[in-house]
């Protein structure tokens, strides 16, 4: 079964790229809707200079010419923006990516294909953005235009129905873009609150490896690692500390077979083993449900005791009589000198206890069965010491690498230090619900932000348009609220359309959003409060303009042109 090298990681970052790819293909059609929105809104002020231009020969073409060329124009501008803010946000971007989401030896940088496919769609983006005005405008009326007010005439019927469809449109994928990314905070919390079984704060890991061609007798190293774990224990900032030779929590124990003692054994069950001293439990505060844990005199010897955890418990002795029975691992054999074990260390060990569950397979898959063993039995080169301190365990660091060169000056503490806070962001559902988390943020952020930079420009151009009406209105006795009223209901079939838009494209897609955002698109909670927070951004970049529309002197309405 052979894998390419880059399969694994492939696996773990395609879905997200997937679903980054059309959150960003969504806010280009919202972009371009913006530029279409704003364009006609131009285009619309600046008809009776394009009647002129046409009055003194301008062709249909060359004034079609014209505007694409404006409209290119700013897309070449917007793409170099673009590739500047693309410059500038790469490091940020890399220091948020998942730690094994790419081989290390990758080299990610700005990659030149790419980055000309981006600067041509953008720029035939905004070419396609500025077709609808450039055809709509290119033909005017000039008799008309010339003997009356561009305010007036100006739009008509097809234009605010193209108004409305943009608008209406820009809502719809609003709400999309803002349920996918409630649903991926929403599942990121969830992530974040997920029951450990374990107390994680104020616990550092710090590696201490046995350099080659030393300790290599099984007494030696014991004698080692227990003089080492005495000393750290003895610090005055230390809480408590334990040997962990594999058991860093929330990815720990080797995947090993086992054998149940009176059960068949061609089953091959798995489980994950684990070899702690006994201080292990109480530095994590896992506590005991059932039996004992082992003591220091049955380390020192290497004695096969095991303790289980309730999930391999409840599996094989559901009436709660574990303690006593026997297990063991086959696979379990010393490897000098990378691992030294106990003679007949893979045979039967008897269970003297059980202990609460802990995450030991990730923060989201269901918990392991799992067999905590004394350290003794397997001591491997690469080891651990959990330590629990009173305040930062990081800042107590160097004391205990101070202890460890005390206990033997040719050993050193590993150089990646982290605490199990530390451990639990690398992991990779913690790092990429993270990611998704952000970006999809960033991305409804800037959509809602256009939205609401269209839906403004749409009723501005809407209240200058009806300007000389209001004034009208109000010199026959209306008043200011009904003026508002007036703009502000014109709007409203704007903003419910693209709402009922976006509930039908969030339910189509929510499915999809569930499975790879890590959170359910289909929480009312949830549904409700982008659909406020876009109904309050919408009726805000309205509001503005129509309390202007409503504070306008009649008589100098009755006068605008």
């Amino acid at each position: 079964n052979v894998r390419g090298l880059n399969e694994q990681f492939e696996e773990h970052l395609g879905h997200s790229l997937f679903l980054l790819f059309g959150a960003v293909s969504l806010l280009l059609f919202i972009g371009c809707a913006n530029v279409s929105i704003l364009l006609l809104a131009r285009g619309t002020a600046r008809q009776h200079e394009l009647a002129i231009r046409s009055a003194i020969g301008a062709s249909r073409w060359r004034i079609q010419r014209q505007l694409l060329t404006e409209a290119l124009a700013l897309s070449l501008l917007g793409a170099l923006g673009g590739i500047l803010l693309a410059y500038g946000l790469l490091p940020l971007l890399l220091r948020w990516l998942p730690e094994y989401s790419f081989p290390h030896e990758v080299l990610i940088g700005i990659n030149l294909p790419v980055l000309g496919f981006s600067v041509a769609l953008a720029i035939a983006s905004g070419v396609v953005s500025g077709l609808a005005p450039a055809f709509q405008f290119s033909n005017p009326q000039v008799a008309q235009l010339m003997t009356s007010s561009s305010r007036r005439l100006a739009g008509g019927a097809r234009g605010k129905r193209t108004h409305n469809l943009l608008v209406a449109g820009q809502i719809a994928l609003t709400l999309l873009l803002l349920t996918s990314a409630a649903a991926a905070i929403n599942g990121f919390v969830k992530l974040v609150r997920t029951n450990l079984g374990y107390d994680p704060h104020n616990i550092m890991s710090v590696g201490i490896p046995i350099h080659q061609n030393t300790h290599v007798t099984w007494e030696n190293r014991s004698t080692y690692f227990d003089q080492l774990l005495t000393r750290v224990q003895a610090m005055p900032e230390v809480v408590s500390a334990g040997i962990s030779s594999n058991a860093t929590p929330p990815s720990n124990g080797w995947e090993l077979s086992f054998e149940v003692f009176g059960r068949p054994s061609g089953q091959q069950e798995q489980l994950r083993a684990n070899f702690v001293s006994t201080e292990y439990f109480s530095v994590l505060r896992i506590p005991l449900l059932q039996g004992r844990l082992w003591q220091h005199p049955e380390i020192v010897r290497g004695a096969r005791l095991a303790v289980i955890n309730q999930t391999l418990a409840r599996e094989y002795w559901p009436h709660g009589d574990a303690v006593g029975k026997q297990l063991r691992l086959p696979e379990l054999k010393g490897e000098p000198p990378f691992g030294l074990a106990v003679p007949d260390s893979n045979q039967w060990m008897q269970i003297i206890g059980v202990v609460a569950d802990a995450r030991d397979d990730g923060l989201r898959k269901p918990i392991k069965p799992a067999v905590y063993v004394p350290f003794s039995v397997h001591m491997s080169m690469w080891t651990q010491i959990l330590v629990r301190t009173h305040a930062s365990p990081l800042r107590v660091l160097n004391r205990v690498r101070a202890e460890i060169k005390a206990v033997d000056p040719d050993q050193q503490a590993s150089g990646q230090v982290r605490d199990l806070e530390q451990w639990i962001q690398r992991e990779e559902e913690y790092a990429y619900g993270r990611l998704v988390a952000a970006l999809f943020s960033g991305i409804s952020i800037v959509a809602l932000v256009l939205a609401a930079i269209g839906l403004f420009s749409v009723v501005s151009y809407g209240v200058a348009q009806r300007t000389n009406e209001f004034g009208i209105r109000m010199a026959l006795g209306a008043s200011e609220w009904q003026v508002l009223r007036l703009v502000l209901s014109s709007t409203a079939f704007n903003v419910i359309g693209g709402l009922a838009g976006g509930f039908l494209l969030s339910l189509a897609f929510s499915r999809i959003l569930s499975k790879w955002a890590e959170g359910s698109a289909h929480n009312p909670l949830l549904v409700t409060a982008v659909t406020l927070l876009l109904v309050l951004t919408s009726a805000l970049a309205a509001f503005i303009p129509a309390r202007r529309a409503s504070s306008v002197e009649p008589m100098e309405a009755l006068r605008y042109d």
